[in-house]
C-alpha cells in the first residue's frame, strides 16, 4: 500500500473564501506579506526602502503601507535551518546600508570537510563543487529572522505576530487579501471565554512567503492553476544545538551511513555539523520523504548518527540545548509553479520551492525572491496601474528568470531526481550533471509524489539506539526543548484519516519527530498539541493546516 491510498479529509476550497466582514470592520493595508521568514522580511525591507523614496505612494497606501502576518509567537519562532548562508542576496538587499559584519552571523566558513560514513569509519572525500561553502556565513536562521524583523520594522513595516492566515480572500478572480484565524476555541471548536474572531485583512497586493508546506501557497497554486509539470517533493530535517567542550573550526557534511544505498529503500540525504562560535555547534540529519520503509525515523537516525566515532568525539563533554524539525522542498527547478503570480498575488521563498538541494541552500534564494516580489509590487502601485489586472504582476516572473536564482536551479534541475535510482547510480549521474552544468544527461527528469511510494518494512527500528539522556534522546524530551507551548485543548489542526492500514499508522508514528501519531486498536490517535509544525505529514498522506496563532515551537537558536 502507499500513503496516497488514504487521502486526508481536506479540500482546498476550505482555504479560499470571499471577504465577509462588514466594510467598516475590515483591516486594510497596502501590501500584506504572509510569513515573517527570510522571504517575507526581505520583501518588507525592500518595500520600505522603495516607499521611503516615494512618499506619495506610501501616503496613498494608508496607515499601514506594509503588514507582515506571522503565525509564530514572534518572528523567528518557527524558523529552522542548518544554516550556512550565501550572503549574496543580503548584500544586494542592504547595499550601502549595512555591512555583513553587522549581521548576526557566527563566522565565515574557512574550512570544510565532506565524509562518507560506514558504521565505524569516516572516509574524507573531495568536496563536491555544489557543496563548497568557503566565504559563506554560519547563522541561526531563528536569530537572523529576528534581526531582519527589526530592520523591517525600522523600514516602516507593521509585524503582526501570533496571527495565523487561514483563508486566501478571492473575489472576482483576484486575491483581495487573507483572513486571520480565530483564537480561543476549544478542542471541539466551541468558543471559550477568551474567544477572539478572525478578521479580513484586505490588501492591494498579497505576497505569500509562508515557507515550506505553505497552507495558502498550496491553495493558491491549485485555485489559480499555477502548478508546474512536476509535483513538489520534500525532505525532513531534524537538528540539535549543543554546547560543546571544544570549539569546532570547520563545516562538516556527511553522506552514507546511517542511510542505506539500495534503490529499493529510496533513502536520500545526509548530515551537517556546523560551528556556532567557540561554545556551540549544530548538527542535523536530512532525509528525503520519498523513503519507503515504515520504520524509518529521521529523529532516531540523528540519534544513531551521534554514536558514530567522528560525531561522538565532537559532542563528548557537551550538552544538548536546542532541538527542532522542519521540512524542505526538494523538487527544485522542475517542481516550480509555471507562474509565480496571480491577480493581486505573488509567491516567494520556500513556498513555491526555491531551494537548491545539491548545494544545501535556500535562504539566499528566499531573500532574493522576496526582494524581487517587493519590486514587482511597488511597480504596480504606481498611479494609473491596475493592480488586479491579469498579468499586472508578470514582471516578477521575468525578474526571477533573469536572476541568479533561476540560473542556479536550472543547472541542477535533475540532481535530486537522479537519487531515486539509489545512491551509487544517483551519485554518478549527479557528477555528470555537475561537470556539464546540467546539460548531461539531456532532458528533464520526473518527480514522483512522496505519498505515491509503496511502503515496505525491513526491521530498521531494531538498530536505533536507546535514549540515554546524555548523547541520545527520545522525542518527547526533544519537543520540550523546542519550547512548544500549544494548548492541550486547542482544536486539532492536523487532517488525517484515523482508520488507516497498520503500515501507514506506523509510518506516521515513526516519521513524526514530535510523537504526534500513535497507532491504537486499529486507529491513529493524534496528539496535536505536540506538533512542531514541521509539515512532514502533508508529504506522506495528511494535511497540516494553520493552528491557532502563537502556538507551536518557540525556536531561538535553530
Amino acid at each position: 500500500m502507499k500513503p496516497s491510498d488514504f487521502p486526508p479529509p481536506f479540500d482546498v476550497s476550505e482555504a479560499v473564501a470571499r471577504p465577509t466582514d462588514p466594510e467598516d470592520e475590515r483591516i486594510e493595508v497596502g501590501v500584506a506579506i504572509i510569513g515573517a521568514g527570510p522571504a517575507g522580511l526581505a520583501c518588507a525591507i525592500r518595500l520600505g526602502q522603495l516607499l521611503e523614496e516615494a512618499p506619495a505612494i506610501a501616503e496613498r497606501l494608508g496607515d499601514v503601507p506594509v503588514a507582515v502576518i506571522e503565525k509564530g509567537k514572534q518572528p523567528g519562532s518557527h524558523l529552522l535551518s542548518g544554516a550556512v548562508v550565501n550572503p549574496r542576496a543580503l548584500q544586494r538587499l542592504f547595499a550601502g546600508r549595512k555591512r555583513l559584519d553587522e549581521l548576526p552571523f557566527y563566522g565565515v566558513v574557512e574550512q570544510e570537510s565532506v565524509y562518507f560514513l560506514t558504521r565505524n569509519r569516516a572516509a574524507r572525500i573531495p568536496t563536491p563543487p555544489t557543496m563548497k561553502n568557503h566565504g559563506n556565513r554560519v547563522a541561526s536562521l531563528s536569530e537572523l529572522g529576528r534581526w531582519l524583523a527589526a530592520q523591517a520594522e525600522e523600514a516602516g513595516a507593521m509585524i503582526l505576530p501570533e496571527t495565523a492566515a487561514t483563508n486566501l480572500l478571492v473575489e472576482h478572480g483576484r486575491v483581495r487579501g487573507i483572513r486571520t484565524g480565530d483564537k480561543g476555541r476549544g478542542r471541539d471548536g466551541e468558543e471559550l471565554p477568551n474567544f477572539e474572531p478572525g478578521s479580513d485583512v484586505l490588501a492591494r497586493v498579497t505576497v505569500l512567503a509562508e515557507g515550506t508546506q505553505g497552507h495558502l501557497t498550496g491553495a493558491a497554486i491549485e485555485t489559480f492553476g499555477l502548478a508546474g509539470e512536476n509535483p513538489q517533493v520534500w525532505a525532513l530535517g531534524v537538528k540539535e544545538v549543543w554546547r560543546v567542550a571544544r570549539p569546532l573550526r570547520r563545516v562538516i557534511h556527511t553522506m552514507g551511513w546511517p542511510l542505506r544505498a539500495g534503490a529499493k529503500y529510496r533513502e536520500f540525504g545526509g548530515s551537517f555539523i556546523y560551528p556556532m562560535g567557540d561554545e556551540l555547534l549544530t548538527l542535523g540529519m536530512v532525509v528525503g520523504l520519498d523513503y519507503r520503509d515504515v520504520e524509518l525515523s529521521v529523529h532516531d537516525l540523528l540519534q544513531e548518527l551521534k554514536t558514530h566515532p567522528l560525531v561522538r568525539k565532537l559532542l563528548d563533554g557537551g550538552e544538548r540545548i536546542a532541538w527542532g524539525a522542519k521540512t524542505i522542498p526538494e523538487g527544485g527547478f522542475l517542481s516550480l509553479p509555471k507562474r509565480l503570480h496571480a491577480p493581486g498575488l505573488l509567491l516567494a521563498g520556500d513556498g513555491p520551492g526555491f531551494v537548491n538541494v545539491p548545494a544545501l541552500k535556500g535562504i539566499h534564494y528566499a531573500i532574493e525572491t522576496g526582494a524581487l516580489a517587493a519590486e514587482a509590487a511597488f511597480a504596480v502601485l504606481q498611479r494609473g496601474e491596475a493592480v488586479g489586472r491579469r498579468g499586472a504582476l508578470a514582471s516578477y516572473d521575468e525578474a526571477v528568470k533573469q536572476s541568479f536564482v533561476w540560473r542556479d536551479l536550472e543547472q541542477v534541475r535533475n540532481m535530486r531526481q537522479a537519487f531515486g535510482r539509489g545512491f551509487w547510480l544517483g551519485g554518478a549521474l549527479a557528477g555528470a550533471m555537475t561537470a556539464s552544468h546540467g546539460k548531461f544527461p539531456p532532458g528533464d527528469a520526473r518527480t514522483e509524489p512522496d505519498a505515491e511510494q509503496e511502503l515496505i518494512r525491513t526491521g530498521r527500528a531494531r538498530r536505533y539506539p536507546a535514549p540515554d539522556g546524555k548523547l541520545t534522546f527520545d522525542k518527547l524530551s526533544s519537543v520540550f526543548l523546542s519550547g512548544n507551548k500549544t494548548r492541550d485543548d486547542a482544536p486539532n489542526h492536523l487532517r488525517v484519516q484515523t482508520r488507516v492500514a497498520p503500515e501507514l499508522a506506523e509510518l506516521w508514528a515513526r516519521m513524526c519527530p514530535a510523537q504526534v501519531y500513535e497507532p491504537q486498536d486499529g486507529r491513529v490517535e493524534v496528539t496535536a498539541s505536540n506538533c512542531v509544525q514541521c509539515g512532514a505529514i502533508t508529504a506522506k498522506g495528511g494535511r497540516l493546516t494553520p493552528p491557532e496563532g502563537g502556538s507551536g515551537p518557540e525556536y531561538t537558536l535553530t
